[in-house]
């Protein structure tokens, strides 16, 4: 009897829980998280973030231009002021960190009331330029200027001229003036006025002479008749 109640109930018992299990929710598994690309934050940051490009200046072949500067004119804008803001080329120019190099000079030369000093600038950052005679400055000029007048010299001295920004002086650029001898017209006048006077002199010394040799003539003539 016992192992028939057993045979008898184990098939329900297995039955109910097959059941049972049929019921239960399956585990679910979580998804993976997405792996991170490294290049997101970056590109996220090239969607919010502007860059700005240099206006490119005038080529040719490939190369940037010479800037239109004319280091002897006066009143034009410096090369380093053109570079900066049109993008051209200033071979060889030395930047506000260095003192500038020496200008060259033209000429020393006296106008008929005063000294002029003419001068061509450096390829270099100029803030001003300074102008000493005899070793003692004088004056001082613009960074756009390229002459300037130093009164009246009498003596034979050393003119420079040198180029300044502002980490200091450049190297100066130095010419001998030979004062011009105001005196020579004065004499050249009285050389001729005296050539002419002994021209004329000796025209009226000759003319004088000739009518002496007439008179004489005439009396001799009449002597013999």
């Amino acid at each position: 009897m016992t192992i028939l109640i057993r045979d008898l109930l184990l098939p329900l018992v297995m039955t109910g829980l097959v059941s049972f299990k049929g019921y239960a929710p399956l585990p679910v598994s979580s998804p993976e998280p997405a792996e991170a690309n490294p290049t997101d934050d970056y590109d996220q940051l090239d969607e919010i973030t502007t860059t700005t490009t240099p206006a490119k200046g005038p080529t040719r072949g490939g190369k940037p231009q010479r800037c239109n500067y004319n280091p002897c004119l006066e009143n034009q804008t410096s090369c380093f002021d053109l570079s900066a803001s049109t993008g051209c080329s200033c071979p060889g120019l030395t930047l506000h960190n260095v003192p500038p190099e020496a200008p060259w000079m033209k000429s020393v030369s006296w106008n008929g009331s005063e000294v002029i000093i003419q001068w061509c600038a450096p390829y270099s950052y100029v803030t001003s330029y300074s102008v000493t005679v005899g070793g003692k400055e004088t004056q001082m000029f613009r960074e756009d200027q390229r002459s300037g007048a130093l009164g009246h010299i009498d003596h034979i001295t050393e003119v420079c001229v040198a180029a300044l920004n502002d980490n200091g002086r450049g190297q100066e650029a130095c010419r001998m003036y030979h004062p011009t001898d105001n005196s020579l017209p004065l004499k050249a006048g009285l050389i001729g006025g005296a050539l002419v006077l002994l021209v004329l002199v000796l025209l009226g010394v000759l003319l004088w002479h000739r009518r002496q040799r007439k008179q004489e003539a005439s009396i001799s003539v009449r002597d013999t008749h």
